[in-house]
């Protein structure tokens, strides 16, 4: 059965983000989903200083194993002021030291949502244009915008949007 990797780039206990991971996730059948919690990989500050004092962390060398071991990545991106939460930039800091093609060549279905029209855009094309860098291989993209007003009870209720998101699913699965 193949393995799916799903996470939200936020810390937040109450992140829409991983709201819409979880939701996302549920839509690829007949696999196995581990869905990560950025709190159980938090980490000192990356620093070249701290790397070369004390190596790489072991939940920094956990999580790129989490990535190696599946089949694909469905991410959605928290965007605080217009970048990365801190605590998946500190994240992906350590993991790219450990393994500099981070996502080896995994599909990964990107997306992000907010609670603003325009659904985290920003993050989702800094982590568009940097993922590939690190060896991401980016099958779809999803945004989803005023997160409150269009989804409820764990689902997108928007069905326009609801369908994009289903398209950009179907693409993933194809690509697992």
């Amino acid at each position: 059965m193949k393995k799916i990797l799903a996470f939200a780039g936020s810390n937040s206990s109450t992140s829409i983000n991983k709201r819409l991971v979880t939701y996302a996730s549920s839509l690829v059948e007949d696999v196995q989903v581990n869905i990560l919690d950025l709190n159980d990989y938090e980490m000192p500050i990356y620093s070249s200083d701290r790397e070369s004092i004390s190596g790489h962390p072991q939940k920094a060398i956990d999580f790129v194993e989490q990535i190696k071991n599946s089949d694909g990545i469905i991410i959605s991106l928290a965007e605080y002021n217009g970048a990365y939460s801190g605590a998946f930039k500190n994240i992906f800091d350590w993991a790219s030291r450990v393994e500099p093609k981070t996502f080896f060549g995994k599909p990964m279905l990107l997306m992000a949502t907010s609670p603003g029209q325009r659904g985290g855009l920003s993050v989702l094309g800094m982590a568009s244009d940097r993922f590939p860098r690190h060896d991401a291989n980016i099958v779809g993209k999803f945004s989803l915008p005023s997160f409150h007003n269009n989804f409820s009870d764990g689902k997108i209720i928007n069905d326009e949007m609801n369908n994009e998101l289903l398209e950009e699913v179907e693409q993933f699965k194809k690509s697992i």
